[in-house]
């Protein structure tokens, strides 16, 4: 396969990843995880780590829901960009507590695709101190 293809294919599967987080597509957004994927979450929060496996992801994206009372949202994805097997997205993210704390900023999350599936996920936070406060 020639390198624009496998980037399209690339982007195309990191765009269906977005578009179920928006949807809530638990199901579709769970295919398109490899059963081993291995998710970099940075920081020295509770969240913070190295989380391996479908369940532990899916247990984080739990957890991010908790503590935000269900506010966590992705608004904005400004760009997707492929090269080889590595997708990276600039994005913005907000969430908000009951207590009136809030977070809003921007990052940016990279993927490794291996066999069309996500193999890998690497975030990065425009203010990690901030985020980690946040997040506790």
């Amino acid at each position: 396969m020639n390198t624009q293809n496998s980037n399209n294919k690339n982007v195309q599967v990191v765009k269906t990843y977005f578009d179920c987080l928006a949807n809530g597509d638990l199901n579709t957004l769970g295919s398109l995880f490899a059963e081993n994927v291995i998710w970099h979450q940075p920081g020295a929060g509770s969240l913070s780590g190295v989380h391996e496996g479908k369940q532990a992801v899916f247990a984080l994206f739990g957890k991010f829901m908790e503590i935000s009372e269900g506010t966590f949202r992705i608004n904005a994805v400004d760009s997707i960009m492929a090269n080889g097997d590595f997708v990276s997205a600039t994005l913005s993210f907000s969430a908000s507590k009951k207590n009136g704390s809030q977070i809003k900023m921007n990052g940016v999350d990279v993927m490794r695709i291996e066999n069309g599936k996500i193999k890998e996920v690497f975030l990065f936070s425009a203010d990690q101190e901030s985020e980690d406060q946040f997040w506790g």
